[in-house]
C-alpha cells in the first residue's frame, strides 16, 4: 500500500511541477499576438501548450521533421510554412511521436494545441487543430518561446 501511495505522490508532483524553456522578448511575443497575416505565399502556425497539467514535462515539437522547440506550460511558437500545402506537425510522446496533418492556405493562420496526457511511465503528448477563435483566445494568455531547441 505504501508503494502505491509513494508512486501516486511522485506522479502527481511530476505532473504539477513547472518546466521552463528559453523565451522570446515580451515585444516579440506581443507582436506575434497581433495575429497578422503571414508573408506572401505562406501560412502561419501557432503551436501552443496551455494549462499546468504535466508542468514538469518538456515535449519536442516538429513541423515537417524540423525542430520547432521544446514546449513547457503556457507557451507558444509561431512558424511560417509554405501555403497551399500539407504539413506534418509532430510532438514527442511516451513511446513514439504523435502526428497531425494540416493542409494550409496561403495568407491564413492555424492554431495547433499540444496537450499532455497520462502515460504508462511518463506523460505523453498529442496535437490537435483548434478553430481560430479559440486558438487566438488561448494564445493571448501565453508567452512566446524561442525556436530551435529539441531534446532528440
Amino acid at each position: 500500500m505504501k508503494i502505491v501511495l509513494i508512486t501516486t505522490a511522485m506522479t502527481i508532483s511530476l505532473l504539477s511541477a513547472c518546466a521552463s524553456v528559453p523565451m522570446e522578448s515580451a515585444e516579440q511575443s506581443d507582436r506575434a499576438k497581433l495575429f497578422s497575416p503571414p508573408s506572401n505565399d505562406k501560412a502561419g502556425l501557432y503551436i501552443y501548450r496551455s494549462g499546468s497539467f504535466g508542468g514538469a514535462l518538456k515535449k519536442d515539437v516538429w513541423v515537417d521533421g524540423k525542430c520547432v522547440g521544446e514546449t513547457a506550460p503556457n507557451i507558444f511558437f509561431y512558424e511560417e510554412v509554405e501555403g497551399d500545402k500539407e504539413h506534418k506537425v509532430s510532438t514527442e510522446s511516451e513511446f513514439s511521436p504523435n502526428d497531425l496533418l494540416v493542409t494550409t492556405e496561403s495568407g491564413k493562420n492555424y492554431f495547433i494545441k499540444q496537450y499532455i496526457k497520462m502515460g504508462a511511465f511518463v506523460g505523453g503528448a498529442g496535437v490537435e487543430l483548434v478553430d481560430e477563435e479559440k486558438g487566438k483566445a488561448d494564445v493571448l494568455k501565453l508567452e512566446m518561446a524561442k525556436d530551435g531547441t529539441c531534446s532528440q
